[in-house]
């Protein structure tokens, strides 16, 4: 293999993946999240007003769970991001579908408890492609 081949080929697998959601879904579906999440930029643009009972959502994807930093997280979500747990879409759909079981099974502990105890039935794919799209400006 040519060494411009195995180079493009690295490329690609290091890329993020790009959420398949429907991000136009995500906006509205994102009400359901605003009560305890805001969405501002680096900058300190703000694109979704929202609550600080959650962290910051700018950015989530391809960040270690549970590290935006001043956030106080729950324990077991800690312990995930520093076992290697990045939200992607997979992971992120199947966290807001059911928190603490999520990390029940990611961990392991039988007793891993997440701090968010909303569930969203469905649309965290939606949602996701939703704040990639907000957060790639």
């Amino acid at each position: 293999m040519s060494r411009i081949a195995a180079t493009l080929i690295a490329a690609l697998v290091a890329a993020p993946a790009l959420a398949e959601g429907d991000a136009a879904k995500g906006e509205k579906e994102f009400n359901k999240c605003r009560s305890c999440h805001e969405v501002v930029s680096d900058s300190g643009e703000v694109i979704q007003k929202g609550g600080k009972t959650g962290p910051n959502l700018w950015g989530v994807a391809g960040r270690k769970a549970g590290s935006v930093e001043g956030f106080k997280y729950g324990a077991d979500l800690v312990a995930a991001g520093e076992a290697g747990l990045v939200w992607d879409e997979e992971t992120f759909a199947a966290y807001t579908h059911d928190p603490t079981g999520f990390l029940k099974e990611h961990t392991g502990n039988s007793k891993a408890k997440a701090k968010m105890t909303f569930k969203l039935k469905s649309g965290g794919e939606d949602i996701y492609a939703y704040l990639v799209s907000v957060s790639a400006k």
